[in-house]
C-alpha cells in the first residue's frame, strides 16, 4: 500500500517536532536536577558562612577549640542551629537550645543510616585547627571542598571546608524535582499533540498544490493541453505552475501546428493527385486523346508532385538531423557566383533585372557548398515566382566584422510585415491563391532556415526597399570560427 504525500509530509512534521520535543525534555530535566542542585549547594554557601561566623564569635570568647572537643554534641548544636538561620548564637545558646537531645538525634541518623548522613550538611561539613588538623567532622578528601578561613582578632584560628553536594538527598527537594519532571512531561506531551493538530491541515494545504499539479500533469499526458494550473503563489510550487503552464501552451501549439501541417501537407498531395487521376481517366476514356500535350500536363503534375515529396523529405532529415553535410572552406563569393549563373536566363525571359554586387577578395567559410547551392538556388526561385515582371532582384555579398552578410531584396509585390516573421514556417504562404498557379508548397523558406542554422548562422525577412522582400543571411567566416 503506497503512503500518500500528505501522511508522508504529517509523518515527517510530527518525527521532526517529536524528536525536537524528546531533545527538549531531556535537556530540561537535565537542566531541573543539575540547577536545583547547585541552588542547594548555593545555599549551602550561605550556611557555610553563617556557620563559620558563629565559630568565629564562639572561639573569640573561648580562646581555642577546646569547647567542641571536650563536648562534641556542641558541634551538632551548632551546626544545626545555622540551618534555622540563627547566626547571632553562639555555642552556649545553641548547647541549651539542642540540649542532648540534638546529638541523640544526630547521632541515631548516623548509626540507623550512615550513607544517608554522609549526604546532609552536617556529615559534609569539617572543621581544621590552624595546621588543618582534624576538629570536627568525618575524615575524607577535601580536594574539591569549599574552604573558608577562621580568623580571630586578624589571626588564622583554623578551617570550615564543606564537600559539595554529589546528589539531592532531601526528600522534599526529591519531591520537587520529580514534581517538575512530571509537569516538563505533560508539557511534552501537550506539545506533541498541539503539533500533530497543527500538522495536518498544514500538510494537507502544502500538498493541496501539489495535488493540482499532478491530476493537470494527468489530463496533460492524455491529450488534453487546454489543461492549465491556477498560479496562487510566488514561491517554488508559483514557479512550477507557471512552468507548467508554459509547456502545456507549447504542447497545445505544437498539437495544433502539427494538425495544421497534416492537413496543409493533405491538400497539397491530394492536388496533383486528383489532376493525375482526372487525367489518367480522361486518356482511359478516351475524353481526351494521347498525344504530346496531354503527355506535357502529365508530367507537369508529376514533376510538382516530385518537388513537393523531395520538399517534406529534405525538411523531415533535417528536423532529425540526418542531413549530411560535408563541409570544408569554401569561398563563398564563388559558390554564390555558381548559384546565380543558370538562373541569369531565367529571369532575362521573365524580364526581371538581376543586379550582383558581390566583393572582390575571397569569404571563406566553413561549409557544405552543395548544401549553401541549395540555399542560393531556393531564395532564388523563390524571387522568380513572387516578382512581377520588369521589377528586380538585387543580390549583394558583403563583409561585416567576422561575418560574412548576403542579401536578395527584390521589388514588388511585398509582404505584410506581421507575416515577414513566418515566412520560413512550414507551408505558409502569403497568398493561397497563387500557389498552386507558381508550383510553392510553402517549404523552400523553412529548408532555406534549416540550412542556415546548420552552419551556425542567421536568416531573416525584412521589407525590401525595393517594395518587395528582404532576406538577409549571416554567416560565420573561418577567421571568426571557434
Amino acid at each position: 500500500m503506497k503512503l500518500r504525500i500528505k501522511y508522508r509530509l504529517l509523518f515527517t512534521m510530527l518525527a521532526a517536532t517529536g524528536v525536537v520535543v524528546v531533545c527538549m525534555f531531556l535537556i530540561m530535566q537535565w537542566s531541573v536536577g543539575h540547577g536545583f542542585l547547585a541552588y542547594v549547594n548555593t545555599m549551602e554557601k550561605d550556611r557555610l558562612q553563617r556557620l563559620a561566623h558563629v565559630l568565629e564569635q564562639s572561639y573569640g570568647r573561648s580562646g581555642n577549640w577546646g569547647f567542641l572537643q571536650q563536648e562534641p554534641s556542641t558541634w551538632f548544636d551548632v551546626v544545626a542551629a545555622t540551618r534555622e538561620g540563627r547566626e547571632g548564637g553562639d555555642s552556649d545558646n545553641a548547647q541549651r537550645r539542642m540540649g542532648r537531645r540534638g546529638f541523640a538525634n544526630l547521632s541515631g541518623q548516623g548509626q540507623h543510616n550512615p550513607q544517608r548522613f554522609a549526604y546532609r550538611f552536617e556529615g559534609r561539613v569539617v572543621l581544621l585547627d590552624r595546621d588543618k588538623h582534624l576538629i570536627q567532622g568525618t575524615q575524607g578528601s577535601l580536594d574539591t571542598a569549599q574552604v573558608k578561613k577562621l580568623t580571630s582578632d586578624g589571626e588564622v584560628i583554623g578551617y570550615l571546608a564543606l564537600r559539595p553536594r554529589q546528589r539531592l538527598t532531601d526528600t522534599y527537594q526529591l519531591l520537587f524535582v520529580k514534581q517538575q519532571k512530571l509537569t516538563m512531561g505533560l508539557v511534552a506531551i501537550v506539545m506533541l499533540l498541539v503539533s500533530a493538530a497543527l500538522s495536518l491541515p498544514l500538510a494537507h494545504r502544502l500538498v493541496e498544490p501539489i495535488k493540482r499539479l499532478a491530476a493537470s500533469m494527468h489530463r496533460l499526458a492524455s491529450g488534453e493541453y487546454d489543461t492549465r494550473v491556477p498560479v496562487a503563489s510566488s514561491d517554488e510550487l508559483g514557479q512550477l505552475a507557471r512552468d507548467f503552464n508554459t509547456l502545456a501552451l507549447s504542447l497545445e501549439n505544437n498539437e495544433r501546428a502539427r494538425r495544421r501541417y497534416l492537413a496543409d501537407i493533405s491538400h497539397e498531395l491530394r492536388t496533383p493527385l486528383s489532376i493525375l487521376r482526372g487525367e489518367i481517366e480522361a486518356l482511359q476514356d478516351g475524353v481526351r486523346p494521347l498525344g504530346p500535350d496531354s503527355m506535357r500536363s502529365l508530367h507537369a503534375e508529376v514533376m510538382h508532385l516530385s518537388r513537393l515529396v523531395e520538399d517534406l523529405y529534405q525538411i523531415s532529415m533535417s528536423d532529425i538531423g540526418a542531413l549530411n553535410y560535408r563541409k570544408e572552406l569554401v569561398d563563398l563569393t564563388e559558390l554564390l557566383e555558381d548559384a546565380l549563373e543558370p538562373f541569369s536566363a531565367k529571369f532575362r525571359g521573365k524580364n526581371i533585372a538581376l543586379r550582383q554586387q558581390l566583393p572582390d577578395d575571397d569569404l571563406i567559410v566553413f561549409a557544405d557548398g552543395v548544401r549553401l547551392n541549395q540555399l542560393f538556388s531556393n531564395l532564388l526561385d523563390n524571387s522568380l515566382k513572387y516578382t512581377d515582371q520588369g521589377g528586380e532582384l538585387s543580390v549583394r555579398l558583403r563583409r561585416d566584422g567576422g561575418r560574412a552578410v548576403v542579401e536578395f531584396a527584390d521589388s514588388a509585390p511585398g509582404v505584410q510585415p506581421e507575416e515577414l516573421p513566418r515566412l520560413f514556417d512550414r507551408l505558409f504562404r502569403v497568398e493561397n491563391s497563387r500557389n498552386r498557379a507558381l508550383g510553392g508548397a510553402g517549404l523552400g523558406l523553412a529548408i532555406c532556415k534549416n540550412i542556415v542554422e546548420a552552419h551556425e548562422g542567421t536568416i531573416a525577412a525584412l521589407p525590401s526597399p525595393r517594395g518587395g522582400v528582404l532576406i538577409r543571411i549571416e554567416l560565420p567566416l573561418t577567421g571568426s570560427r571557434t
